[in-house]
């Protein structure tokens, strides 16, 4: 039975985020019994400090926060689920402190040319990003999915990435909005009632693809 470990790195409660990781999360355990939902601001995450103490000692460094836990938690995880609002192009800050002490899991050589990485354990593992933006243009992903693209690739040959990207979810909840919720809503955010048809039939439609990533990544 898989292990599935998701980081929300939601602010806020029931934004598009949570909607599209319930989605995900409720068609994963058609599969498994092993899903575990995680607040990224609820956590005491340490700030990585850059010490590089981990290429010595093949873990974190830093001590006295949940880190260590969590890193367990990671490694253990056959899947492993990043949940974020997009702002100003990138995830939530509690997500990206995460994201800094993934640095432990590798160890660093500086080179005259560049930095070679190499993953202390070699990983096998299903990254999903799940990202919910306020712009139309889903571009404004493009600076997580590169960062992902490569922290799959740093960490194991045999990782996967996986991309769900809500785009014009500007408003709480807007992503589970019936058609005449969005008729009134979208003259406030100036937006053309002609793309409320395609929107909401979007929007039904991404939180479908949310459910069966959830259901296919947990098969055995």
């Amino acid at each position: 039975m898989k292990r599935v470990l998701v980081l929300d790195g939601s602010t806020r409660k029931m934004g598009n985020t949570s909607i599209l990781l319930q989605h995900f999360i409720e068609g994963a355990e058609k599969n498994t019994n092993k899903v575990e939902h995680i607040i990224a601001k609820d956590l005491d995450i340490k700030y990585c400090n850059g010490c590089l103490r981990c290429n010595l000692v093949k873990r974190c460094a830093i001590r006295g926060d949940d880190w260590e836990d969590l890193s367990q938690k990671i490694n253990e995880a056959d899947v492993l689920v990043f949940a974020s609002p997009i702002y100003f192009h990138y995830v939530t800050a509690p997500l990206k402190n995460i994201i800094d002490r993934f640095r432990s899991f590798v160890h660093v050589q500086i080179t005259e040319t560049g930095l070679i990485h190499t993953p202390w354990n070699n990983w096998n593992k299903d990254f999903v990003l799940l990202l919910s933006m306020g712009s139309s243009d889903d571009s404004d992903a493009q600076p997580v999915i590169d960062l992902f693209d490569y922290m799959k690739e740093v960490l194991g040959d045999n990782n996967r990435l996986h991309v769900i990207k809500g785009t014009r979810l500007a408003v709480i909840k807007q992503v589970q909005k019936t058609e005449e919720e969005l008729k009134e809503l979208y003259p406030k955010l100036k937006l053309n009632r002609k793309l409320v048809r395609d929107d909401y039939n979007r929007n039904q439609k991404l939180l479908e693809e949310c459910g069966e990533l959830g259901r296919n990544l947990t098969k055995d």
